[in-house]
């Protein structure tokens, strides 16, 4: 075989592997346009009590767990301070959303991060808590614009918020006992649109871009697993 016919074979498959995804993305949209406003019902185990104070009706909601072998607190501290910034394809999530919206990049990514002040400081609140267990956060937003403000809200008006042209997003970290040693990482996201017209511009936004939301959501579950877990170890001596 030719270094030509080597190339030109080479390039085939790169145009089937382009054509593949761009055919598995497409789907993926029209999918998930049509299951908007149209959520799954909670396992037992995915029921969320505190979470429904704040959003019992939603629009959109994802679930993610993981099993960690640590106990509820620290997988729960793991997760409020872990750094997704370090991870290459979180950042290139928040690049691409970057360059397709046209929004400005952020001065710096090169500091300390920790997940639950990261987003104080963007204007998430913290809603409600239960220590070692849960912690609930929202905000209410734009998040179709570039640069997307969240605005705080105070959790006692929070649930009754419905200023039109907004969405109001929920969610939280939480860690199930599983024993004295283990333990379950949940996640979950809900987001419900003030009316019409923010519902119209979300459903779009949520079609298009939540592939790219819905990986920082599983590499946060890897990353708190793995942060959780080598904490652990760390401290029965066993790593350093």
């Amino acid at each position: 075989m030719t270094v030509q016919s080597i190339f030109r074979s080479g390039l085939r498959w790169a145009a089937a592997g382009v054509g593949l995804a761009a055919g598995t993305y497409v789907t993926y949209v029209g999918v998930t346009w049509s299951r908007y406003g149209h959520p799954p019902r909670p396992s037992p185990d995915e029921h969320d009590e505190l979470l429904d104070r704040f959003m019992p009706v939603c629009e959109i909601v994802e679930r993610h767990h993981v099993h960690v072998t640590a106990p509820a607190p620290v997988t729960l501290a793991v997760a409020r301070n872990i750094d997704l910034y370090k991870l290459p394809l979180v950042r290139a999530v928040f690049r691409g959303r970057e360059l397709i919206l046209g929004a400005t990049p952020p001065d710096s990514l090169t500091q300390v991060h920790r997940l639950l002040t990261d987003m104080q400081s963007l204007g998430w609140v913290v809603l409600a808590e239960s220590p070692g267990k849960e912690i609930v956060v929202g905000a209410v937003t734009k998040p179709w614009e570039a640069n997307v403000i969240f605005r705080s809200l105070p959790s006692e008006e929070f649930a009754a918020f419905t200023e039109p042209d907004y969405v109001k997003i929920v969610w939280t970290l939480r860690a199930d006992e599983m024993g004295a040693k283990s333990s379950v990482f949940r996640t979950e996201t809900r987001a419900i649109a003030t009316n019409a017209c923010a519902r119209e511009k979300f459903r779009m936004y949520w079609s298009l871009l939540s592939p790219g939301i819905l990986l920082i959501r599983r590499m946060m579950l890897r990353s708190v697993k793995v942060a959780a877990e080598h904490s652990v170890l760390t401290q029965q001596g066993w790593v350093s």
